[in-house]
């Protein structure tokens, strides 16, 4: 089942049970493809770019989530923590700590990485492997810590 017809299904779902904040984040998921399918001129888009769309409404999700905390604007944190947690119901299973180091060990011997100079051949290394597996934050620590 593509992630379109899992957000049809889920968003028929959210308006029988009255669930307006599920059914809003459907809806701005399903524009967000659309709009993107539309730019790229296709009807349907590949299982990697609505992966790549959906990373990209969590990440300006989290975003938001950290500014809201630093406004102390509790009322948006807690919208935006439950918008986030139904955003990650149609992510990937993410990858523990100690898969995503493992992962990321491998890489580094792969392209002969030996100091933060390298750190942009890492990232575009792993990025690709872990794509909507893992934040893009944290595999960024790693990476440092890594090359340090």
């Amino acid at each position: 089942m593509t992630l379109l017809d899992r957000l049809n299904q889920d968003m028929k779902q959210a308006m029988k049970n009255k669930d307006k904040e599920t059914l809003s984040v459907i809806r701005m998921v399903k524009a967000s493809i659309q709009n993107e399918s539309i730019k790229l001129g296709k009807d349907t888009l590949s299982e990697d770019e609505d992966l790549t769309i959906l990373s990209r409404e969590v990440k300006q999700r989290k975003d938001s989530l950290q500014e809201f905390k630093n406004a102390g604007r509790e009322d948006l944190v807690e919208k935006t923590e439950n918008e986030l947690d139904i955003l990650a119901r149609y992510l990937p299973k993410q990858l523990s700590d100690e898969e995503l180091t493992s992962i990321i060990q491998d890489t580094i011997k792969e392209v002969n990485a030996a100091s933060m100079k390298d750190m942009g051949k890492v990232m575009g290394s792993v990025m690709p492997k872990v794509k909507g597996q893992a934040d893009g934050t944290k595999i960024k620590q790693i990476v440092e810590q890594k090359l340090r």
